[in-house]
């Protein structure tokens, strides 16, 4: 009996040893390369943390004096079922908001010279931008889009606009990395224009730098940043976390077992972290939110408390430790 258990526990150790070997050899390759690349996108990123912090011992402006229009990309036949949700929850935090669509409402809506359907979102988006550059752009030193089933908690993109300078061409969001050299910020996770941004795109179109040549409206969007010089935003808080995602948060929070990665997690410019550690305690924005969903979240972020709770993320304090190593050194 006991040569055949000694066989019996060989072949057991040797058939698990096999399986990790074949899922690490899957994937290790691959997230090697990534791991190296997002670490050393992520300590870029940290750095420009710090520097802004150097420059002024909190943010380079209160966030309370970060001014954000906020425009939605919406349709008449949503305006009930989407749109009213986002006026009565998250909108009403924007300093100014506008609702994009193809006829004018007592909504209100502005009504854009372009046809409805997902071929015409770019001209849609096109059109948005001319529009609030040429009436609105003395109104707000920010510029974010948002769709009609997108959530957003305002008062944390006020905190991340806050250590930037508008008057920079600059280009926030989810940042994805195919097709575009220097990648392009997620339409559907929403994406923000500095005030620079919005006057070269506006030029861009006004000298033929740009066109639309193509429906795809986050991408085509980020051809002209990148032809235009805008610069890309590293969105993530100075732990590497997300704080812009694409998908609601159980697509991120939830932690995976090794597997082929889906689209969403492959178009990610860096390297996504899966399960807790997935998203910034000052999360900005998800997607696909629908409206029962955009009145839950609203209650969690304004209200929802527990009683003695310190918050565990303060990010100036992991600055200004850093700066404090840099000086001992």
């Amino acid at each position: 009996m006991r040569p055949k258990s000694v066989t019996f526990t060989i072949g057991l150790i040797f058939g698990y040893l096999s399986l990790r070997l074949l899922l690490t050899s899957m994937f290790s390759v691959e997230l090697v390369s990534d791991l190296v690349t997002n670490e050393k996108n992520r300590l870029r990123a940290y750095k420009v943390h710090t520097e802004a912090s150097q420059k002024n011992n909190s943010a380079v402006n209160p966030p309370n004096s970060t001014r954000i229009l906020c425009w939605i990309m919406t349709g008449p036949r949503n305006l009930e079922s989407r749109t009213k949700h986002v006026k009565q929850t998250w909108g009403k935090h924007c300093h100014h908001i506008l609702y994009m669509s193809s006829v004018k409402t007592d909504f209100p809506t502005v009504e854009l010279n372009v046809s409805e359907g997902r071929e015409n979102l770019y001209w849609k988006t096109i059109r948005a931008l001319q529009y609030i550059h040429q009436h609105h752009q003395d109104k707000a030193n920010w510029f974010l889009k948002a769709d009609d089933d997108t959530f957003v908690v305002i008062e944390n993109l006020q905190y991340i606009l806050s250590k930037l300078d508008p008057e920079k061409p600059l280009y926030l969001g989810r940042r994805f990395k195919p097709f575009i050299s220097q990648g392009y910020m997620s339409g559907g996770a929403g994406y923000v224009l500095s005030k620079e941004a919005l006057r070269r795109f506006v030029k861009g179109f006004q000298t033929g730098q740009c066109t639309h040549f193509s429906a795809i409206e986050d991408m085509a969007l980020g051809k002209c940043m990148e032809t235009m010089k805008v610069e890309p935003v590293d969105t993530r808080d100075v732990k590497g976390r997300q704080t812009f995602h694409a998908f609601p948060l159980d697509h991120y929070i939830i932690r995976q077992l090794p597997r082929p990665r889906p689209w969403y997690v492959i178009y990610d410019y860096y390297v996504p972290n899966e399960g807790p550690n997935c998203c910034s305690d000052f999360i900005v924005s998800f997607h696909y939110i629908y409206p029962v969903q955009q009145y839950v979240l609203e209650y969690f972020t304004y209200h929802l408390r527990p009683y003695g709770y310190l918050h565990r993320f303060r990010p100036e304090e992991i600055v200004e430790e850093n700066n404090k190593t840099n000086k001992g050194g």
